[in-house]
């Protein structure tokens, strides 16, 4: 097997269920679909809804985000879109910076995967990808943690070290906070 790790668009369902999706079909995992969608939207849907609707988005161009491999196996995703596509584009706790920006909002590494460099492929290959469809600059809304560890179930959407050590610079403060943590606004140009 080849152990080399590649980003690339998360266009192959399949490929983003492995990561994202739950192990019993059946049941509603976010599948990361509360930022991408709207909020009626994303309530209404349940169970295998949320995959249908998450196979919906990998043939649309362009697609909910990326995935990493190493090899052929999907080992980690990160969402990115155009903010104005997102909840983001409505959200009263993350101000609105510039016209035309994505947002990264949700890095996921699969177990057995992680303390590899997947998440940095991750920030990176969402970047590029981003800058292949002429996005003018990427918004990420990490937390501000500090030195703090935090929760793994809310660590989806980054801290400030990891963006910062991929180039992203601080933008703003917001009033949105997850587990204790502020979030900020990092933007890469």
């Amino acid at each position: 097997m080849n152990d080399r790790l590649t980003v690339r668009q998360a266009t192959v369902f399949e490929d983003v269920a492995a990561v994202l999706g739950p192990k019993n079909p059946q049941s509603s995992v976010c599948f990361c679909l509360s930022y991408r969608i709207g909020s009626k939207e994303n309530q209404a849907l349940k169970g295998p809804e949320r995959g249908e609707r998450v196979r919906e988005l990998c043939a649309q161009t362009p697609p909910p985000g990326v995935l990493a491999y190493l090899g052929d196996v999907p080992v980690g995703w990160a969402a990115i879109h155009p903010r104005a596509d997102t909840s983001f584009a409505r959200n009263l706790k993350i101000p609105h910076l510039e016209d035309g920006a994505w947002s990264l909002w949700c890095l996921r590494v699969r177990a057995g995967y992680r303390r590899r460099g997947v998440t940095t492929a991750l920030i990176e290959g969402a970047v590029e990808h981003a800058r292949t469809l002429e996005a003018p600059s990427i918004e990420a809304y990490p937390v501000d943690n500090g030195e703090s560890r935090v929760d793994p179930t809310m660590a989806y959407v980054g801290t400030v070290g990891m963006f910062a050590a991929a180039g992203f610079e601080m933008a703003s403060p917001t009033t949105s906070v997850i587990n204790g943590f502020e979030r900020v606004i990092m933007t890469h140009r």
